[in-house]
């Protein structure tokens, strides 16, 4: 099975696909609510920001100054795209993996061949 299109190495990782999935569903996030709601460090979080943040898919906005300093994070159009071409991506190879894929009605399992049942 060939990887469909929209399928993004950069996104997949498990950590940044949450990142991205929750920034998905918001304008804008602050930076405690996404490393909170996520369960991750401030330094762990602040490396996939800023990973996405290099390949153009997110923004980050740094209001204040000191301990009153607050980081908002959101999506760019070029990530909510990615994300969406992900999601059908992953989606594409889980209904193609299933029962219902396409090998499934011309294979039969090894060691289910059928017999005739001829010489009983």
């Amino acid at each position: 099975m060939s990887i469909p299109a929209g399928f993004d190495e950069l996104i997949h990782p498990a950590t940044r696909l949450s990142v991205v999935a929750l920034l998905a569903a918001t304008e804008w996030a602050d930076f405690a609510f996404v490393r909170d709601s996520l369960s991750l460090s401030d330094s762990a979080l602040s490396k996939q920001l800023h990973t996405l943040e290099e390949a153009g898919y997110l923004e980050l906005h740094k209001d204040g100054g000191g301990r009153k300093r607050r980081t908002r994070v959101r999506l760019t159009d070029r990530g909510r795209t990615a994300f969406e071409g992900h999601v059908a991506a992953l989606r594409a190879i889980v209904e193609g993996a299933g029962p219902a894929g396409p090998q499934a009605a011309t294979e039969t399992p090894p060691g289910q061949r059928h017999h005739s049942g001829a010489g009983r």
